[in-house]
Parts: C-alpha cells; structure tokens; sequence
C-alpha cells in the first residue's frame, strides 16, 4: 500500500463503498467504527475493496437486497475479513518486494494547517468544558503535545512521517482513555444505547472479538463527538 493510500484508508473506502452503492451517504458512526476496525487490524485496501464486491454480491442474492439499497458497511464485515485472511495467506511464503521511494503524501503547509485547526478545536472543547477541569486539561495538554509535532515541520531534512503518526497516534489513544475516565455515566449509558440499537441487525453475525472492536471503535468515536474533540492522526487529515 504507498503513502498516498496508506494515509487516504477511510476516504478510499468511502468512495468504493459510494460508487457501489450508486449513491453519496453520510458516513454513520457505526460505518467508522468497522473501518478502523480495518485499519488497526491491518487489512489493506484491496481486501476491503474485495470483500465489499463479494458483500454486494451476496446482498444481491438475498431476499433483502430485493428493491432495497446496501445501506451499512457492518454488512461486509464477514466478506472483508475473509478476503484479508486470503490475501494474507497467498502472501505467505513470498518474497518480500523491494519498495520504490514515495513521494511525501502531505506537504509541509498541509500539516500546519492541520495541527492548527486541530489545536483550535481542542482549545475550544477546552472552554465549552471548563467546568470539568480533567477534560480542559487533557485539552491543554494535548495541545502542548500537539505544538511539540508540528515543530518538527520545521526542522530540515526529510519528515519522519511514521515516527510523526506515531507521536499523533499516542496522543489519540490519551485522549480517548481520559474521555472514557471522565464522560458522565448519563452520556456513557446513552451512548451505549445509541451503539446497541445501531449494532441490532448485524450481532448474530459477527464473531464476538471483531464485535467487541466494533463495539469500542463506536464508543471512542461518539465520546469524541460529543466533547468536540478532533482525531489527529494523519489517517483524518483528508
């Protein structure tokens, strides 16, 4: 997977799963949480791409597809994930290919002008929830954090894109488990019966562990939502 894919995940898969589907929708937050399931899993584009064929295919077959569209991408969970078992294993055993040298994905400007609006909007989430001091500084620390990766713009030489993902991927990871520590047990239990009621058709279908990553994906997200604070891993850029 080069650079440009590897960054661009949930906007290709978006795209695909919109062409397929003959139609532009919102992505929900259910469709976010299988996609990054995905992407911590691994899984690379042309599997997710085959998966979501095989996925329409099938849905054409059944009595449900009958007049009526593919609405969610948790219906391709099953066909994705097998076609990236299949891909892993005809990889199995080959020789590794030599990589050519990409160009960066991102120039300088663009990540500037993402960690800026990032730490706006973590300033602002700061305010909106000055009354709950753990979440305003979380907020102010994650925008010091934030300040300290976007100096790395300026120093010379080639970016260490991976090392700078990593850095961001950390501070996502901070972010989510205080959110998690400190959301109210009324917005948990909300959020909860939110994510039950989006999961109701597509539980019996779904192994138990990719469930359970589902599961946390959605909450993570929706936590994120409702506090006003963004993701900042490179993956969100786009």
């Amino acid at each position: 997977m080069d650079g440009w894919n590897y960054f661009n995940y949930f906007t290709e898969i978006e795209e695909y799963f919109w062409k397929k589907r003959g139609a532009h929708l919102l992505v929900s937050p259910l469709d976010w949480a299988v996609m990054e399931t995905w992407q911590s899993a691994g899984v690379p584009l042309e599997a997710v791409f085959k998966g979501i064929d095989r996925a329409f295919e099938s849905y054409g077959r059944s009595r449900r597809g009958a007049g009526k569209p593919l609405k969610n991408l948790a219906y391709c969970t099953d066909a994705v994930l097998e076609a990236a078992e299949e891909a892993q294993e005809a990889a199995a055993g080959t020789a590794p290919k030599g990589r050519a040298a990409q160009p960066e994905p991102f120039s300088r400007d663009e990540l500037r002008a993402y960690f800026a609006k990032n730490m706006e909007l973590l300033r602002k989430a700061g305010e909106r929830h000055a009354a709950s001091e753990p979440v305003a500084q979380l907020s102010r620390e994650t925008q010091s954090a934030l300040a300290s990766c976007a100096a790395l713009l300026d120093a010379p030489g080639t970016l260490d894109l991976e090392d700078l993902e990593r850095r961001l991927t950390s501070l996502d990871e901070r972010i989510q488990a205080g959110l998690l520590l400190h959301a109210g047990e009324a917005l948990q239990l909300k959020l909860r019966r939110e994510m039950d009621s989006a999961l109701a058709a597509y539980r019996r279908k779904m192994k138990a562990a990719q469930l359970a990553l589902i599961e946390k994906q959605y909450l993570q997200k929706r936590l994120l939502e409702e506090f006003g604070i963004p993701r900042l891993s490179l993956f969100y850029l786009s």
